[in-house]
């Protein structure tokens, strides 16, 4: 009769991530490093050991959906650790919810799998112990689909807006070396990736901390840490590369040659904030608006396919009418493709709490509703101009009925807008097909495989 070995059932961990693209890829790593000690992923709250919530901690509005978010984990499995931006406010948590297992900052990520395995304890595996574990792609757990990843280039930003505080949140500007920043894109994009979103809190600046050294490794030529050089490197792997959260300093001039040369896609997310030179300077912003201007009118003399995204705060304190519709007359001539608003928020600890002119909730909230409608106008017309033409488009979603939806160039996932697909049965997503562009509204285009 042949002994039978018994192994203890696997423990399971449930995630909860709020918060911005880099809040995703925290949650990411924290993940993969559970798996790779043996930990299982759980899709409920019923099937987990222990629920880990990543918060959100940049304004008041994202720290209450934090709490109930730990809130709801509490009452729905009751073992819950914190991590995440909010966490740097351990008091606000434990305060409200002392049941809580541990709190830990952001990029903790060996105290929060500490706090986990003190929660839920591996059993001990023998049989299973000596094996090495490792993800299947070799690129680590993903919480986003397949075929697009988000690739953390840096941490922390050296900025101090007035209306921010990351600073204290997650530091300064503390830059990955690029030869490592690559290895993660080659596996990402050997593991099926055909989109690389490349974020970090000030990607222009990446590389600064070191001083733009020259980095390698065996096997690899040394490249630079300077964006514009991991820009080119990223685009020779074969996947499409979107630029995030660019701030417009002068060197960003010379990513508009890669769009042009098709490494990488021609799509800017530079959050203005404003243009008021008032409002700018109360926000400890560049007050340059004239010039940025004149800028973007090159850079479309260049790559006039180029999309321009940002996001821009209204009611900010001290902004009077005369303000925002300056800000209203700049969008005008700026035509800006993808456009984000929002009412200014006072957060605990931001600089802006001192600024006299505190405007009422009821006229910062008018002012965004009145910038998102010129933001609507000016989109609408953009995308009408592309009835006719043909763009690449990648696909996220399939019915298998013939409808799918994707994205062209011009559209960040979660953010921007769609590209809806009729007659396209064999579409699935990843796919980069190129669509003949029917019809548009305010956001989103509709077309066919061609």
């Amino acid at each position: 009769m042949t002994d039978t070995i018994d192994i203890a059932p696997p423990r399971k961990v449930g995630m909860v991530s709020l918060g911005c693209p880099k809040a995703l890829v925290d949650s990411e790593r924290i993940l993969t490093s559970l798996r790779s000690e043996g930990y299982q992923l759980s899709p409920d709250y019923a099937g987990a050991d222990v629920v880990i919530v990543n918060t959100c901690g940049f304004l008041d509005s994202a720290k209450a959906e934090s709490l109930e978010a730990i809130g709801e984990a509490i009452a729905e499995n009751g073992r819950v650790v914190v991590t995440g931006c909010m966490g740097a406010e351990a008091e606000a948590i434990t305060d409200r919810f002392p049941q809580v297992l541990a709190v830990t900052g952001p990029q903790q990520y060996e105290q929060v799998v500490g706090a986990v395995k003190a929660a839920a304890p591996l059993p001990p595996q023998p049989f299973i112990d000596l094996v090495p574990r490792f993800e299947d792609d070799g690129a680590g757990l993903k919480l986003t689909p397949r075929h697009y990843s988000y690739l953390k280039i840096s941490e922390g930003c050296n900025h101090r807006c007035a209306f921010c505080i990351i600073p204290s949140l997650r530091g300064d500007l503390a830059s990955r070396r690029p030869d490592a920043i690559l290895r993660e894109a080659e596996k990402l994009v050997a593991a099926g990736t055909r989109e690389l979103l490349v974020i970090s809190q000030d990607t222009s600046a990446y590389g600064r901390d070191l001083r733009h050294a020259q980095f390698g490794t065996a096997g690899r030529p040394e490249i630079r840490a300077h964006v514009t050089d991991l820009a080119r490197e990223l685009g020779q792997l074969g996947a499409w590369v979107r630029l995030h959260y660019i701030y417009p300093y002068a060197h960003v001039d010379e990513l508009i040659p890669l769009m042009a040369d098709g490494l990488i896609l021609p799509y800017l997310d530079i959050p203005f904030q404003h243009a008021s030179p008032n409002v700018l300077r109360a926000m400890r912003r560049p007050a340059n608006e004239a010039k940025v201007l004149e800028r973007i009118r090159h850079w479309r003399g260049q790559v006039p396919d180029i999309a321009i995204r940002s996001t821009f705060i209204a009611g900010f304190p001290g902004e009077t009418e005369t303000d925002f519709q300056y800000l209203l007359d700049w969008l005008e001539e700026a035509q800006l493709d993808r456009v984000g608003c929002f009412a200014y928020e006072p957060v605990a600890g931001a600089a802006a709490n001192e600024l006299p002119g505190a405007l009422p909730r009821e006229v910062r909230e008018e002012r965004r509703d009145r910038f998102m409608a010129k933001a609507a106008e000016i989109s609408a017309a953009k995308l009408q101009a592309k009835l006719g033409r043909t763009l690449e488009v990648i696909i996220d979603e399939a019915d298998g009925a013939g409808g799918a939806t994707g994205r062209s160039k011009a559209d960040a996932p979660e953010i921007d807008g769609h590209v809806l697909l009729r007659d396209a049965p064999t579409a699935k997503p990843g796919d980069i097909l190129k669509v003949l562009i029917e019809d548009a509204d305010e956001f989103d285009l509709f077309g066919v495989p061609v």
